[in-house]
């Protein structure tokens, strides 16, 4: 068989099995082949020098101190050449951009058209880059006009918590969701008010919308 027509060969890192074994049938579906499934960024790695896959698809949170970020790279030094897609639930611009400077070749978010991985996975493994279309618009926008988005000045954790602002949580009702002191969120909304601009909840509850965080 020529090596044209060889599929496709992936690993998949990622702590929760039901999103992995998700796409994993959908990348098979796709007509390529899953050599391995990681649920922790040290298996990922350790995964990754047994198997030596064409593409490694790696989650960018795990529940443990390390991330996908740690994983890849371990993956990069050890072999220069490797082909690494991120997935994230999230997609502030500032993740987004350290994944490239990391020498990833594709970005995608969780709630992605299992064909979007498909395709993100061809062009790393063709060694070209992949970006969402709702993605790079809003990065190109970024570029030419320097326009200011939550995804680009927020972290996840922050961004996480504008969200529930934007949907109307309280202070305490978002410490609670995340098992920290109704302090810790006070301080860090208000931080999140001061730089975005904006402090009514109805200014907020639109910028998330705006950008796609929320629905309206």
């Amino acid at each position: 068989m020529a090596d044209q027509d060889k599929p496709i060969r992936v690993m998949l890192a990622d702590d929760h099995p039901i999103v992995m074994t998700g796409f994993a049938m959908s990348l098979e579906a796709a007509g390529m082949q899953v050599v391995g499934q990681a649920k922790t960024p040290n298996e990922a790695t350790a995964l990754y020098a047994a198997q030596q896959p064409d593409v490694a698809i790696l989650d960018m949170r795990f529940g443990t101190e390390l991330t996908g970020m740690d994983a890849a790279h371990a993956i990069l030094k050890a072999d220069p050449a490797a082909k690494i897609v991120f997935l994230s639930q999230f997609d502030q611009d500032s993740l987004i951009k350290e994944t490239y400077r990391l020498g990833a070749h594709a970005f995608v978010t969780k709630d992605c058209d299992p064909a979007d991985l498909a395709t993100a996975v061809r062009y790393a493994h063709e060694g070209k880059l992949y970006f969402l279309p709702h993605i790079a618009s809003r990065l190109a926008s970024m570029a030419v006009r320097g326009e200011v988005t939550p995804q680009s000045q927020l972290d996840e954790r922050g961004l996480e918590i504008f969200k529930f602002m934007a949907e109307g949580m309280t202070n305490a009702e978002i410490a609670e969701r995340l098992d920290l002191s109704t302090k810790t969120i006070s301080n860090i909304s208000q931080s999140i008010k001061e730089k975005l601009g904006v402090h009514r909840q109805a200014s907020i509850t639109l910028l998330a919308v705006k950008h796609g965080l929320i629905e309206p």
